[in-house]
């Protein structure tokens, strides 16, 4: 699956990105996503495999595009026969969010992207469009931290691991009501707060890479996200632990469903048994193979955003795959009509 088609999803990431970022700052949040969308999908169904959509644009919402259960791809189409071989078909499932943190292009802000994450056929877990408590952290503190324990103590572990001080680590904890107390104990035990207001999966595999200035995801956030988050980290090796939350009253701020027990029960719909229990990143993304690609949107931590030019734009790339074992970054120039000028930087 890397070989056929890992490069083929970058330009399925570059696509969304750029169609998203011409409405940066423009204040159309909605805009914004729905030209992502598009565009991931056009690009998506121009390559060689039978996809289907397990994570999209939303589990409630009668989303024309992209939406879950979609099947995409050329050998999709009705008469895929004639050019699909079935023994060499490739089917995958396929996690996706074309616009990764809408409020943050709508409003010119860091840290936006274009995210998707594959796998074979049953490989990702069809999240529920509820909320998920999320830990992430380094590889070092793999299977050390866990999500049942406290904040504090969790960053004297991650401390121990990486063999320095708690007030040297800094925790990415998403600006909301109901992380208050969390926000207040990680101050406590003497670790920095960066505050996000949208946008956590950049977070997650920030904690992955050395020298993001980044050591900890902590809190919650939504349960789709989760999952790919949890391909990029298994691939990468880093820590990633998600537990569902299905009660609206924990999370305070946001639709959740009309009540515990109708969630509860639409977990059950879905084939989740225990609704409280613990995943890490294998359990998430539980694929032979498990890729992910991102496409900087807006500028972030990891990856810079959308830079256009006269006829021209240039974007960069993050391509993680479990199989090579390569995290790779892809710098693209992108040549729009009769361009006449290349912009270096």
């Amino acid at each position: 699956m890397d070989n056929v088609i890992g490069l083929e999803i970058i330009e399925v990431v570059e696509q969304a990105a750029i169609a998203s970022a011409r409405w940066m700052g423009k204040g159309e949040k909605n805009t914004a996503d729905e030209v992502a969308v598009e565009a991931m999908r056009e690009r998506m169904n121009k390559i060689h495999m039978r996809g289907r959509i397990v994570i999209g644009e939303g589990e409630r919402d009668e989303a024309p595009m992209l939406y879950i259960g979609e099947e995409v791809g050329i050998c999709t189409q009705a008469d895929a026969k004639n050019f699909c071989n079935p023994e060499e078909l490739v089917e995958i499932d396929i996690a996706v969010d074309p616009c990764e943190g809408t409020n943050l292009v709508a409003y010119g802000q860091n840290g936006s992207m274009a995210v998707l994450a594959i796998s074979e056929k049953g490989g990702l877990l069809a999240a529920p469009d509820v909320y998920m408590k999320k830990l992430a952290a380094p590889a070092v503190a793999k299977n050390h931290v866990d999500i049942n324990k406290s904040a504090t103590e969790n960053l004297k572990i991650i401390s121990d691991c990486m063999e320095r001080a708690v007030e040297e680590l800094v925790v990415v904890v998403m600006d909301r009501p109901r992380h208050k107390d969390l926000i207040n104990e990680i101050r406590q035990a003497g670790a920095r707060v960066r505050l996000i207001s949208d946008g956590d999966v950049s977070a997650a595999i920030s904690c992955a890479f050395a020298g993001t200035n980044i050591h900890a995801l902590m809190g919650i956030g939504a349960a789709p996200e989760g999952v790919i988050s949890a391909a990029a980290m298994r691939a990468l090796g880093g820590h990633f632990q998600g537990q569902l939350i299905y009660d609206p009253a924990v999370v305070k701020t946001g639709l959740i469903g009309e009540s515990k027990e109708d969630n509860m029960a639409r977990l059950k719909e879905m084939g989740i048994e225990d609704p409280d229990k613990v995943y890490n990143a294998e359990d998430l993304a539980s694929g032979e193979t498990v890729l992910f690609a991102a496409c900087g949107i807006t500028p972030g931590t990891l990856m810079q955003g959308v830079r256009f030019f006269p006829h021209g734009a240039r974007t960069q790339s993050l391509v993680i795959s479990s199989q090579s074992k390569t995290a790779r970054f892809v710098d693209t120039v992108h040549m729009f009509g009769d361009s006449k000028t290349i912009q270096l930087r």
